[in-house]
C-alpha cells in the first residue's frame, strides 16, 4: 500500500522534535487535568458528609411570629 519513500516520510514525521514535544506536553496537560478533577471531585463528595456523624443535630422550629427577631441599632 505504502511504497518505501512515504514510510520513510512518515517515520521522519513522527520522529521528529516538534511532534515528540508537543506529544510530551499533552500528556503533562492530561495529567495536570486529571489531578485537578481527582482534588475536585474529591471535595465535592466530602461536603454532603455530615460533620456531626455520632452526635444528633438539633433542628430549629420555626416561629410563631413573622418577625426576623432583629434589633434596630440607635
Amino acid at each position: 500500500m505504502f511504497n518505501a519513500e512515504v514510510r520513510r516520510m512518515l517515520v521522519e514525521v513522527i520522529s521528529s522534535w516538534q511532534v515528540l514535544a508537543v506529544c510530551v506536553v499533552l500528556v503533562i496537560y492530561m495529567f495536570i487535568v486529571n489531578y485537578v478533577a481527582r482534588i475536585y471531585h474529591g471535595n465535592s463528595r466530602k461536603s454532603f458528609i455530615p460533620k456531626g456523624k455520632g452526635k444528633k443535630q438539633e433542628v430549629q422550629e420555626p416561629s410563631d411570629s413573622d418577625e426576623l427577631d432583629l434589633e434596630e441599632a440607635k
